[in-house]
């Protein structure tokens, strides 16, 4: 292992150039140094080490740590890890120092050789974010998307633009469910109104006349952080001081499901006993959490599972563990674990009635009915594509799960996974507007997702797929369009196949 932050020489093979300076990192193939000219990287392969920084290149150990969230950390990550050992053929031991500091290490059972030591440290998103920014953490665990100071801390600390897309990757999906207990009568609840009983707004229920209990996680975590960011920050709403708090999901989903009086925001993940509650438009729409909707993200407030990471190089045993996490062998870990995984899946047109039903009744007053039966027409005998493309706010730039959705259908691609068959991306819109306004602006967006998938298959062969572009305006609502986050639902692109 190398003597971090001590001073080292590196000379060039043929000994024409050398460099000195701080050794800051070396990954087993690429030595990171803080020289007169600022941080520099070179190849291993390509210079020889002399100093009493330089570390033994027989004997080199691959050590990063992962810290934050809980969600994350406890169960799903330690079973990745596991599962990522057996399929090198390593072995796996676990050294906690407490509940929330252990140590993985990875050998190589034929020689005994430790190969890797992965660290964790178990705190929240706010604190997985911060070990980053002070370099006690490699790669940060997280429940909800960067927020815009540690973006700004993380270009001060050299980590690069976290908020750019190649900074983060997704494990896996949940969502922020308003739960109930069983003999609750309430049925639905809109997010105003669900907003209102967070805040203290409302504090007593309408059906039984009594007093509101609302549950919550502890302000710092990443699912209350998620909860305000999406229920309450939207309606200038701050979350009510006289909350029950929680230190666990499940602490609160059992305390919820035994008080009929309780509500409180659970992960989908993390229920328990208590029951989810549909989210309800004023146009009549109903939102329901499910496998499925979390990975359309036809339900509004999915909470996809983060993990973020510097800009600077991780050791090798680190990129291809990352790397791993897209397999199909990691994404059925993810499932067992408890979590909605990112495998893609085929919907058939008849399994979406109720979508049909429900969303032809609420098109836009405007949108002739030659347009929707062109568009049932067009969509009959194919299957849609769980990847579903969103923007933010409105804008051209993709959400995050879309750039991830991005990702996956180019490597299909790449893969030959279609192969003699048609993806038609199918764009739509909002309301407001003219209809045909509507229609033209979610065949730009339909044409841009194509534009974008193709630009990221660098290796497929083209000719062996056609992907067409299509679009249909506000002729098939997915939410009511009354709100930011309804209408944020309806302005996508989905991908069917056929």
């Amino acid at each position: 292992m190398a003597a971090i932050a001590q001073d080292v020489t590196l000379t060039s093979r043929d000994g024409s150039v050398a460099l000195s300076g701080t050794l800051l990192s070396f990954d087993g193939e690429f030595y990171r140094l803080s020289t007169v000219y600022g941080p520099l990287v070179l190849d291993g392969q390509a210079v020889l080490c002399s100093g009493v920084g330089c570390p033994d290149l027989d004997a080199y150990i691959a050590e990063f740590t992962f810290a934050g969230e809980p969600a994350l950390g406890e169960v799903l990550m330690p079973a990745l890890i596991e599962g990522f050992a057996a399929r090198r053929g390593l072995s796996l031991g676990r050294a906690a120092q407490d509940d929330r500091h252990f140590t993985f290490t990875l050998s190589d059972p034929a020689t005994e050789r430790v190969v890797a030591h992965i660290g964790f440290r178990i705190s929240s998103t706010s604190e997985g974010f911060a070990d980053m920014l002070t370099g006690d953490a490699d790669i940060a665990m997280a429940m909800r998307e960067v927020r815009p100071d540690e973006v700004v801390r993380g270009i001060e600390a050299g980590l690069g633009d976290l908020s750019e897309p190649a900074r983060s990757r997704i494990v896996a999906l949940d969502a922020l469910v308003p739960i109930i207990a069983p003999d609750n009568p309430l049925a639905s609840v809109s997010v105003e109104a669900l907003a209102a009983m967070l805040s203290g707004v409302v504090r007593e229920w309408d059906l039984q006349d009594a007093p509101i209990a609302v549950h919550a996680r502890p302000a710092d975590t990443g699912i209350q952080q998620a909860v305000e960011d999406h229920f309450l920050a939207p309606l200038s709403l701050v979350m009510d001081e006289g909350v029950i708090r929680h230190a666990s999901s499940a602490a609160l989903a059992d305390a919820v499901a035994r008080d009929p009086l309780a509500i409180g925001v659970s992960r989908f993940s993390d229920i328990g006993n208590a029951v989810p509650v549909n989210l309800l438009g004023t146009c009549g729409i109903q939102l329901s959490a499910s496998r499925r909707n979390l990975k359309t993200e036809d339900y509004p407030f999915t909470a996809p599972m983060f993990l973020y990471t510097p800009e600077r190089r991780l050791p090798r045993l680190a990129r291809e563990f990352l790397g791993f996490l897209a397999s199909t062998t990691a994404q059925r870990i993810v499932r067992r674990a408890g979590f909605v995984d990112l495998m893609r899946e085929e919907i058939a047109l008849d399994e979406q009635g109720v979508r049909f039903a429900d969303a032809i009744a609420n098109a836009g007053a405007d949108v002739p009915l030659e347009e929707v039966q062109r568009m049932v027409a067009l969509l009959r005998g194919a299957f849609r594509l769980t990847p579903t493309f969103r923007f933010r706010g409105g804008s051209t730039k993709l959400d995050a799960q879309s750039a991830g959705n991005v990702a996956d259908l180019a490597r299909a691609l790449e893969s030959g996974v279609f192969d003699d068959r048609e993806l038609l991306f199918v764009g739509f819109s909002d309301s407001d507007g003219n209809w045909q306004v509507n229609r033209r602006i979610s065949s730009l967006r339909a044409e841009a997702v194509r534009n974008a998938v193709l630009a990221a298959a660098v290796t497929a062969d083209q000719s062996r797929v056609a992907l067409a572009i299509e679009a249909f305006g506000e002729a098939m609502p997915m939410a009511c369009d009354d709100t930011e986050w309804g209408r944020s639902v309806n302005r996508r692109v989905e991908v069917w196949l056929r």
